[in-house]
């Protein structure tokens, strides 16, 4: 699964984030926290470059909690000050301002010295496609300013929009990276929904998903589609067991494997079997080392 997706408003938004980077005290980077390493653009450090930075770990309520505490233990030692949120139930939202100045405390503190008058903080806001930032920024500004959907690519321009007396953030398009040849990258990524259905392979997705649930949450797999199926045995013996439990028939009594296919992705996309993360640190450290 090689895939190449990258659209002329993306490379725009790419430059468009490079321009404005002087305007800005702090970048927020928001990822997926069931993916907090294939949610991130691999460009962001070049763009980015020396700007403070707060990693806002998105979707916390669909995440593996003892992993996503790995994972901010992680960013915290690269020098990012880590947050994690639940953007679309407004949980943990307050922590996004605190972690915004505590990253520009030196600054606005350089400032003060310099007899500057106190401001608001300035914050660019950036993140691949679907990782909820629009969902964030209507959220954080207790009101409906930034366009929202389920479907990647939404927002299309910049826009400043206030977030109280001491906030201001810099909206941006979503940026993708215009090329990853890691498949298991592409797999995740799909799997939560940061990519178009209509540019992957679904049956590799689903396999994917259901080789992640035997591995990590067997119990919690069997138990939500009501099936008993040996761990070790071949996959089609899930897809066929979960078919004829959910009555996905064809003509014939014949396993409707589309249907299955479908079924297992959005039921692991929405958490509805369980709250999973994906990327595990230890292999993820490892991997870079």
């Amino acid at each position: 699964m090689v895939i190449q997706w990258y659209p002329g408003h993306m490379a725009k938004a790419k430059r468009e984030v490079s321009e404005q980077l002087k305007k800005v005290d702090v970048v927020f980077e928001l990822v997926d926290a069931r993916i907090p390493y294939s949610s991130r653009n691999p460009m962001i450090d070049e763009v980015v470059q020396h700007k403070p930075r707060v990693v806002i770990l998105n979707k916390k309520d669909m995440a593996n909690l003892n992993e996503l505490d790995k994972w901010q233990d992680h960013f915290k030692a690269q020098g990012y000050y880590p947050v994690a949120v639940d953007a679309k139930h407004g949980r943990s939202l307050k922590k996004v301002e605190q972690a915004a100045t505590e990253a520009t405390k030196e600054k606005f503190e350089r400032e003060k010295e310099k007899g500057l008058k106190p401001r608001a903080i300035r914050a660019m806001i950036v993140g691949i496609p679907n990782v909820g930032k629009s969902t964030l920024i209507n959220k954080l500004a207790k009101k409906s300013i930034a366009k929202t959907g389920n479907t990647p690519g939404v927002t299309k321009q910049q826009q400043w929009i206030k977030v109280g007396k001491a906030l201001q953030l810099l909206d941006t398009p979503g940026i993708l990276w215009p090329k990853f040849e890691d498949e298991t990258v592409g797999k995740k990524l799909s799997i939560t929904g940061a990519i178009k259905d209509s540019i992957v392979h679904l049956d590799e997705v689903a396999i994917f998903g259901l080789n992640f649930l035997i591995d990590h949450d067997y119990e919690g797999l069997c138990n939500h589609y009501n099936v008993e199926v040996d761990p070790d045995a071949e996959l089609l013996e899930w897809f066929d067991a979960i078919g004829r439990r959910r009555g996905l028939l064809q003509k014939g009594n014949e396993v409707d494997y589309e249907a299955v296919i479908e079924l297992i992705i959005n039921d692991v996309r929405n958490a509805k079997i369980g709250t999973y993360t994906f990327d595990i640190v230890k292999e993820i450290e490892g991997h870079d080392e």
